[in-house]
């Protein structure tokens, strides 16, 4: 049994204001009991701006978020979970980069963004994260004392396959951090979070960006825990700072793979493509 817990923000452009919050999350989870904390992506700071995201991007190196985790993680001797902040890269563009430290500080594994939230909503939001974002290629896990985790970040979440990797590859503890918009999230984010759990049969732990934003955007918040079965075990509200725990067991994950073994069931298959008959006449 280990207790772990997701905290929710609502991050705004300056990474040092962030990085102050993040700390007192942080810090409140362990209080709780928490061996392992995850943040929301974009942990460091939403900025829609292009030019003032320029002016506060660092290398992983050198960011504050990073630097703010790795000190954390050190001193509380727990996994932190950035679920994601803005790194600059060597060749100009930018990585939506997730990272985990373990208890000594040393960054155990990284993740970037695969998929690319490239969308255009009703109510008139586009995004178009490819434009700034270098995609990430290549899916992770990471075994830890309390399970293996498998790692997505946001728009992620809509691609099963991703999940259905990291689940064969061992996974039992799904990590989805968020920045969902207000729109998409009222609409899907429950369905999404809950399907991802029960079709691999594991935990799922989203920390999710809530409220209105500095830059003007509104995210869904509802960070959230999901258990194998599908049960919400903790969730939070829709918007502002908060922290949710849950106790998670392994033996979990195992009983639910065991009465419904989807993973060991699943077959290859080709599809077919039937022509439409031809129209008499």
């Amino acid at each position: 049994m280990a207790r772990i817990a997701a905290v929710q923000m609502c991050s705004g452009i300056d990474p040092v204001r962030n990085a102050a919050t993040f700390e007192t999350l942080v810090r409140e989870a362990y209080a709780q009991g928490a061996v392992y904390v995850q943040s929301p992506e974009m942990t460091g700071a939403l900025q829609r701006d292009r030019q003032g995201l320029a002016k506060i991007l660092r290398p992983e190196e050198t960011d504050l978020i990073v630097a703010k985790a790795s000190a954390l993680a050190h001193e509380l001797k727990i996994h932190l979970h950035v679920g994601s902040t803005a790194i600059a890269l060597a060749d100009g563009r930018i990585a939506n980069r997730g990272l985990l430290f373990g208890p000594d500080g040393a960054i155990v594994c990284r993740y970037d963004k695969i998929h690319m939230f490239d969308v255009d909503l009703d109510n008139g939001e586009s995004w178009r994260e490819s434009a700034v974002y270098r995609p990430g290629d290549e899916a992770r896990t990471a075994q830890t004392p309390f399970g293996t985790l498998g790692f997505a970040i946001c728009y992620d979440v809509r691609f099963p396959q991703l999940f259905r990797a990291e689940a064969l590859a061992g996974a039992e503890i799904l990590t989805v951090p968020t920045a969902f918009t207000r729109q998409t999230g009222e609409a899907h984010w429950h369905i999404l979070v809950r399907a991802r759990a029960i079709e691999n049969g594991a935990f799922l732990i989203a920390a999710a960006q809530g409220g209105v934003h500095e830059d003007g955007r509104e995210t869904y918040g509802h960070s959230i825990i999901v258990d194998p079965w599908g049960r919400i075990l903790a969730e939070a509200p829709a918007s502002g700072e908060a922290v949710i725990c849950a106790d998670i067991d392994l033996d979990a994950v195992r009983a639910t793979r065991a009465k419904i073994p989807n993973l060991r069931n699943a077959r290859d298959f080709d599809v077919v493509r039937t022509p439409s008959p031809a129209v008499a006449g």
